[in-house]
């Protein structure tokens, strides 16, 4: 069974197993897709559910349905993945200088981040931000930030304003040190889900980062939720 009975619509499901096989080159342009009897077989699901997602793909113009011939593939989906995990401090901080993200602060407070021993030692006093950046007028990330508060009291409004990063490299008097990142693959729960405009359980990319000073004091700790649709990892191996 691939599809399973989730908060998410099986035609929902299916069309976007459809989209996966355009994307992948499996149904190429001007292909001519398998008949509704052949995927309600290879998918056990009814008649109406393939319908659906078909009327689905249809409405996004990757689709069209032809009287009397079938249904043919007509384009393939526009590539969102414009977003590179760098591996670099100086890549990551050109990548928030050059996209111009929209910033929406949706939480800020005095918190404290939970930090273990691979990170540093904490700070006195830190600031949270909730944020979600968006590009293009989509969503494509939720960053929870905690910034230490002696630095953020120096530029609160740029701080508040702009995307975090470049105001920290481009600062003479804060030494990063030592700059760590781990991505891990997960999915969507409820919060992120609505945040992100996308599907309960649809896959994110979920990666921390810590920057700490010359006396291991954590200054920076960010961990940030990327729709999966969104980025890629790019980079090369070692021999």
């Amino acid at each position: 069974m691939i599809l399973d009975n989730s908060q998410v619509p099986l035609y929902i499901q299916l069309a976007e197993l459809f989209r996966q096989r355009i994307v992948k080159g499996v149904w190429k342009d001007g292909d001519k897709l398998p008949s509704l009897e052949k995927l309600v077989q290879e998918f056990g699901v009814a008649r109406v559910t393939v319908r659906q997602a078909v009327d689905q793909l249809t409405r996004d113009g990757l689709v069209s349905p032809q009287r009397g011939r079938g249904t043919f593939v007509t384009g393939a989906p526009q590539s969102n993945r414009w977003l590179r995990v760098e591996t670099t401090l100086q890549n990551l901080s050109n990548v928030y200088r050059d996209t111009q993200p929209t910033i929406l602060n949706i939480d800020e407070s005095t918190r404290s981040p939970l930090l273990n021993a691979k990170d540093g030692v904490a700070a006195e006093q830190y600031v949270y931000m909730r944020r979600i950046h968006s590009h293009q007028g989509k969503p494509y990330c939720v960053i929870d930030i905690y910034l230490d508060a002696a630095i953020f009291a120096r530029y609160p409004e740029r701080f508040r304003k702009e995307t975090v990063i470049p105001i920290l490299m481009g600062l003479r008097s804060v030494k990063i040190a030592t700059a760590r990142q781990v991505l891990a693959i997960s999915t969507a729960d409820l919060e992120v889900a609505k945040l992100l405009g996308i599907s309960v359980n649809a896959p994110v990319a979920e990666v921390r980062r810590v920057f700490a000073d010359e006396k291991r004091r954590v200054i920076y700790l960010g961990e940030v939720t990327y729709r999966g649709d969104f980025i890629h990892v790019e980079f090369d191996l070692k021999s």
